[in-house]
Formats: C-alpha cells, structure tokens, sequence
C-alpha cells in the first residue's frame, strides 16, 4: 500500500453562524484505502467532505493534492482533480435513463448521443467493478440500492481517484449494504482512494482499513482499523456520556382501542396491491411495532394511516369514529402525528429556516398567524423551545434546516411531531441512518410519549430496536400480516420466520 498521501487536509475549519462545524481537523487519504470518518450527527464529517467537494469554503486551512496544495473553489474543480461524492439524498433526474443521467455529468458530453456508446461504457464499468443496473432502465424505475449504483458509475466514468460516499448504508437493506461494500474494495484494490461517512461503529470496524473519528468538531482520535475497538470508537464518539433507553414500565395492557384496522387493502405506486385484507387494533399507551423485510407494505400501512394514501378497501376506525377517507388536515387534528421515513422529501422543507419547519403543522392557527402573515414572536419563541427542550444543535434558526445533519434534522421533526400530546405517533424508521446518541435520544421521546398514553406505531427492520422498544409486534411478509406476538413471549428466531413467510 503506497504511504504517501494522494490527498491531505490540513487545519480545516469551518463556521456557519456562531457554530464551528469544523475545528483545525486534518485528514490523510491514501490510495487503497477505504478510510471510514466515523462521529456523531453534527460532529462536521459531511461539512468536512462538503469542504473537499468544494461546495463549502473553508474558513482556515489548506488541501494538498498528490503533494501539491490546490485550491477547490467549487464542484467543477473537485472533478477535476478526480474527486467525486455520492450524497446521502441521490441526485438523479427520474425520468431520464441511466445512461442519460450519467453522461450529463460528464466534461465531453456531446450534444448528440450515442446510447450505443453510452451504454457500453457502463456495462464495463459494471462489471469491473460489480455494480449491475440496466443502463436503458429509467431512474424512476430502480431501488434505492440501484440507484446508488448509478451514483457511483457516474464517478467511475469521470475516473475519480478519490470517493466520497455519505452515509452509504442509510438507506439500504443489509445485503445491498454487503454487495456495496464489496464494491468498495474493487475500487480500493484498483488504486483509487475511498472514504465513507459513518455513524455504525461495526460497519467501519468489517469494512475499512482506517478510522478517523470527529467530535464536536473537531478530530477526537484517529487509528488503523486493525487497532480498533467498539470500546475505544465509543469513548471518542460519545465521551464519558451515558447511552441507554428508559426502562419500560410493566403496566397492565389496557383493553381499550384506540385505532382498529380492517381488512384493509392498499395499492403501491405502481397501482400493485402493497397490503392484503390486513387487520389490528392499536392500544393506547403501547408501543406497536411493525416488523418485516424492505418492501413488505410498511410505508404504504404508514401513509394509509396518515392519509397519504388511498384506501382501496377495507376501514380504519379512530375511537369508533371511522376515519378511513379522512382529510390528513382532520387526522392531525383528532391527534394523529407521523414521522415518515424521507425526513428530506416529506417531513422538513431544506430550503426554509428552522423556525418556518418549526410550526409547517400549525402555521393557520391564530397563535401563530393573523391574516396569513405569521407571528414572528411566537414562531421564535416555539422554535427556541424545540432547540433547548430536544438538544437540537444548530448554527442558528434563522439558517435553512438544509444545512444541519441528520440526527438534528429528525430530532426537529419528531418534536414537531410530539408536540401537543398526540394520541397516535406513527413513526417510520424514526432512527434511520442517526449516530447512537441522536438514536437513543429519539427512542427516549417516543418512549416518553408512550408512557403518557399515546399509542406509537413504531415501524422498524432492527429487531434489536423492536424487542427492546415494543410491547407487540405485527409482522408483515409480501403485504400480509403473518401475525402478532407480545415481545415478552417471542424471540428473535420466531419473528425471523415470520419475516420469511413462515407461519409459527
């Protein structure tokens, strides 16, 4: 492996407001390395790597790139010295092809294309490198997974030496997260130097040859894999704080319903049938988990709840009143909340402050608005109280919502979402893609909720986090619900085969 760096950061630092994002950190890429910057949500691993893109200017510091310092004023320039970044949130244009997509980013596009050309240029990569997709295929019609894939031949075919990929297995099943790491190390082995963004302390230890770890900022401990530890990456990621879940209190179970689901029958986007005749009742004060493989009818269940999507047959009672064609406006206001799994795309707008995201729900209402102008003073005074109340960590409320990480962005959602006591909290993988103390954080709202007797419909793929959040849980396979067990009296091998299709 060559030990001369192919790139160094030195004394990076950033601020955005009164907040350093970034704090005199250094970085070292080698080629043949996957180097894993692993830290807390807002410990400044994207806006160092944002700052390498050149999307963000650095206050202080400088980039050496193969021994010479450069300076990375924008994109443009980074994809010119060979560095590329596949972001968190994808950026492809649906309704183009593959190959379309991949070639518009390209230096020598030509204005006629030749598909014929296009599309053989990324079979090779694709099979150099083992990234299958269907260069014809358009982008609206690939999973997530391939998606990635097409994110990541778009830097192959610019001949990037350096990758950047944020929070890569976010939005992955754990095989697609496997293939993709294997993908990683072709890349490694054919020389180029690959970093990815992380919060899982396993996944960095099984997959990358060196570990920087950042903490408030600034550069806490850094290591060869091989000398790695969960105790040691703990230590620098969350300090001597204390991480753990309330204990949930063993109170009776309370035989009244709160919501009752009958026989109900949704459709997906494709106009394909996401659940069949499925059929529960919820519980105040439980937390009812939903368990099952990616796919299964989990976001079509959570939106039919909502009212975001169409019920094509079948009822959803609300304390006996039926709600099942129900406006989303008259749902919230019976006190159902949701926490949709796209905090980007459906829960927060990235382009408003946090202030504006603050009240999105109740901006009509006359505490906050007179005449369609909004109350300044009140849309401040709620903003501060989620930041002090949820330890949201900001540059300030008056700065887009776009600009702060993940774990702050979804505590500012699930605040909203708690606000004024809901009696149902439909939550969507709330802990997706967060650092463990953005994780437990969130986990302890919802658990708090639960406790004041809201129902939480807890929709999850870790059975870790359901067995130690739920009180029941329905397992769902291929849009059927193959059944419902209390935690207390089911393992891990059981819930297992119900996920396959078994039936126990």
């Amino acid at each position: 492996m060559d030990k001369t760096a192919l790139l160094e950061m030195k004394g990076i630092s950033k601020k955005f407001g009164k907040t350093l994002a970034n704090d005199n950190v250094n970085l070292r890429l080698y080629r043949g390395e996957i180097h894993a910057l692993l830290g807390e949500n807002g410990a400044g691993k994207s806006t160092l790597m944002n700052i390498l893109l050149g999307i963000y200017k650095p206050n202080s510091g400088k980039i050496f790139y193969k021994g010479e310092k450069v300076s990375v004023r924008n994109p443009k320039d980074a994809a010119r010295l060979g560095i590329g970044m596949v972001h968190q949130h994808f950026e492809l244009i649906p309704t183009l092809s593959v190959a379309e997509n991949i070639f518009l980013c390209l230096d020598n596009c030509s204005f006629v294309l030749n598909r014929a050309v296009m599309e053989e240029t990324i079979r090779a990569y694709s099979e150099k490198f083992g990234l299958p997709v269907d260069p014809a295929a358009k982008v609206w019609q690939l999973s997530v997974g391939e998606q990635q894939r097409v994110e990541i031949l778009k830097l192959l075919c610019r001949n990037s030496e350096i990758l950047v990929l944020d929070e890569p297995t976010a939005v992955l099943t754990p095989q697609e997260a496997g293939e993709m790491f294997k993908t990683l190390r072709k890349m490694a082995n054919d020389g180029k130097a690959v970093v990815f963004i992380s919060h899982k302390m396993n996944e960095v230890i099984e997959n990358s040859d060196r570990i920087t770890v950042l903490k408030g900022g600034r550069v806490e401990d850094e290591m060869l894999t091989a000398d790695a530890t969960v105790e040691r990456l703990t230590r620098a990621v969350v300090g001597s704080r204390t991480i753990g879940m309330q204990i949930r209190k063993q109170e009776k179970k309370r035989d009244d319903v709160l919501v009752k689901v009958s026989n109900l029958n949704v459709n997906n986007d494709k106009g394909l049938t996401a659940l069949h005749n499925v059929s529960f009742e919820l519980h105040p004060g439980e937390v009812f988990a939903i368990a099952g493989v990616a796919g299964s009818g989990q976001r079509e269940l959570a939106e039919a709840l909502a009212g975001l999507r169409k019920v094509t047959s079948g009822s959803i009672e609300m304390n006996g009143k039926d709600i099942t064609r129900m406006s989303v406006k008259d749902r919230i206001s019976l006190g159902i909340s949701f926490i949709p799994e796209d905090r980007i795309r459906m829960g927060l707008v990235p382009q408003m402050d946090l202030k504006q995201n603050a009240v999105l729900k109740d901006f009509k209402k006359p505490s906050f608005s007179k005449f369609g102008i909004l109350k300044g003073k009140a849309v401040r005074a709620v903003a501060e109280k989620y930041v002090k109340n949820y330890d949201i960590k900001t540059g300030g409320i008056d700065l887009p919502v776009g600009m702060m990480s993940g774990g702050n962005q979804q505590k500012l959602l699930v605040a909203r979402e708690v606000s004024g006591n809901p009696a149902l909290v439909i939550a969507a993988y709330p802990v997706r893609g967060l650092d463990i103390g953005a994780a437990d954080a969130i986990n302890n709202i919802l658990l708090e909720q639960s406790s004041k007797g809201a129902c939480v419909l807890l929709i999850s793929e870790e059975l870790d986090e359901i067995f130690e959040m739920s009180d029941r849980v329905a397992v769902f396979c291929d849009g059927k619900l193959m059944g419902i067990r209390d935690t207390s009296q089911t393992d891990y091998d059981e819930i297992g085969r119900l996920m396959s299709g078994e039936i126990a």
